[in-house]
């Protein structure tokens, strides 16, 4: 979906918003087990469509709260952080 999102600064993103150090989010652990919650998840989605993902809407990354998952999304193809 966008060349400018990386798994590293998603990964970097969702750590920083959780508070978190990167190596406590496994890429299918569930985000919202670990403190997301649905401002958090507003901040994400603003912060990666100012960075270029456009057509990003809550509910994508709501579904399914992985870290996997949402790199794959934002980047277009599945990756482990």
């Amino acid at each position: 979906m966008n060349q400018t999102l990386s798994s590293e600064r998603i990964l970097a993103d969702v750590a920083e918003i959780l508070g978190c150090d990167t190596s406590e989010i496994g890429p299918d652990e569930n985000l919202f087990d670990l403190g997301m919650d649905s401002v958090r998840l507003m901040t994400l989605t603003e912060r990666w469509r100012s960075a270029g993902a456009l057509g990003l809407e809550l509910p994508d990354l709501a579904e399914r709260p992985e870290l996997a998952h949402w790199i794959g999304l934002l980047t277009g193809k599945r990756e482990s952080p």
